[in-house]
């Protein structure tokens, strides 16, 4: 029997929803998929529930009508504008350093941190094991090893508890039930890069309509994650301000005609947008538009940068630069990465799905929701590996039948020999002293 999961992307500028199935192979065949104009949802975090209730209903809707599948379930993503990366170091003291280090402890380990003390609203949303040292041993895998004490480093992903609040009540409220919430910038790369690319170093930049998502890699490791509070949405707004026109006018010219690198703009291009309730058209040359774009871009690349100063991994990242999401289509925008950082870029896609998936998903604009669908099958893998170890038979001995009841036997009593030693306690010394007062008479 085929079993089928539900993700939702709530995204600033769409929610888009999927449904698929992981196959033999260990991709994932998207069978369906719906995208619906968001509302409610600012820069990442969701603030109207009721908005967002509502386009997740529509949306699930027209995916269940796609699919032919009955949707109760979904998996979401989780993120907001406010994320920070802390670096926590915590030591285990062990009571029999003779006993081998096994896998339990080591994920114990890792579920202490969830608890360490945050600013009030905060939340952990993401624990990433980066290195462990066992007594003088360093970076090393502790499984199986001896030792009096291990250390460990870890990185944490910080954000706002309400935003996966706000987004849960939103999924309940669109009368579905929440399967769980995944740390979106994480999944997207999951979804974009493949294993080389992670072992040797690499940055994935996410540029969202309302965020731009950094995740580091390197050795196969999550290094750094941050989140740039602003994406794709301002340069629209840049062009509706820039040019006077309305604001799906400037989306449709950033689409359509926009370039990232005012050099490669054409020189005599000039594109024409319908005057409002009969006046004049707007000309617009590509490049005054290329020139609102590049400087918004500039600004976004410059925040990259930084954080890639900040991971401590710059000069470290030979795989360079792969972006995705819906912005990551702008033109020319590789070239122009490229031309401010010195890193290679590509465009990223979907990596693991089917041939026979749909191929509208096989898009930048669909990176994340993807990821979201292979960690909900991630999550639904170990959590079917934990039922699988609770089930797992016991032998237990049938309980002996009850003897039947037999009379309690009575102990004969000793009498104390009459002794002048302690040996007979504080009766037997009194008793033998009146013996000697007797034999004395």
């Amino acid at each position: 029997m085929k079993k089928y999961i539900a993700a939702v992307d709530l995204g600033t500028t769409k929610v888009i929803t999927l449904i698929g199935e992981k196959t033999s192979s260990g991709k994932v065949h998207v069978l369906a998929h719906c995208e619906e104009d968001s509302s409610g949802i600012i820069r990442g975090d969701v603030l109207n529930i009721s908005e967002v209730a509502a386009v997740v209903n529509a949306a699930v809707a027209e995916l269940k009508q796609l699919s032919g599948e009955d949707i109760s379930e979904v998996y979401i993503g989780v993120a907001g504008q406010k994320i920070r990366c802390d670096s926590v170091r915590r030591d285990s003291f062990r009571d029999n350093p003779k006993k081998e280090i096994g896998k339990e402890e080591i994920r114990q380990m890792e579920r202490n941190v969830y608890h360490m003390p945050l600013v009030q609203g905060e939340k952990i949303f993401h624990v990433v094991p980066q290195s462990y040292n066992v007594d003088s041993h360093c970076d090393v895998n502790p499984d199986g090893m001896l030792g009096h004490k291990v250390e460990a480093l870890f990185k944490v992903l910080v954000g706002m508890s309400t935003s996966e609040e706000y987004s849960e009540r939103a999924i309940e409220r669109s009368g579905l039930k929440l399967k769980g919430s995944i740390f979106k910038p994480v999944a997207t790369a999951d979804a974009v890069l493949d294993e080389e690319e992670k072992e040797v170093g690499v940055v994935m930049v996410d540029i969202g309509g309302g965020t731009t998502d950094v995740v580091i890699y390197h050795d196969n490791i999550v290094r750094y994650s941050a989140v740039i509070p602003f994406g794709g949405k301002v340069i629209t707004e840049d062009i509706h301000k820039g040019c006077g026109i309305l604001p799906r006018q400037a989306e449709q010219l950033k689409v359509q005609h926009g370039s990232c690198f005012v050099d490669y703009a054409a020189d005599n291009k000039i594109v024409a947008i319908p005057g409002i309730n009969g006046r004049e058209a707007r000309e617009v040359s590509y490049k005054f538009l290329a020139s609102i774009i590049e400087a918004r871009m500039d600004e976004i690349i410059e925040a990259v940068q930084y954080h890639i100063e900040c991971s401590g991994y710059d000069g470290r990242l030979p795989a360079g630069i792969v972006l995705t999401g819906g912005s990551a289509l702008l033109g020319h925008l590789p070239e122009f990465v490229k031309y401010k950082t010195g890193l290679e870029v590509r465009c990223g896609k979907p990596l693991f799905l089917t041939a026979d998936s749909n191929t509208e998903t096989n898009h930048c604009t669909y990176a994340t929701a993807v990821g979201i669908l292979m960690k909900g099958f991630e999550h639904e893998e170990k959590m079917e590996h934990e039922v699988v170890l609770e089930l797992e038979p016991v032998t237990v001995e049938a309980p002996k039948p009850p003897e039947e009841p037999t009379a309690p036997k009575v102990k004969s009593r000793k009498e104390p020999k009459a002794s002048k030693s302690s040996k007979g306690g504080l009766g037997g010394f009194i008793k033998g002293l009146f013996d000697d007062l007797d034999n004395g008479a």
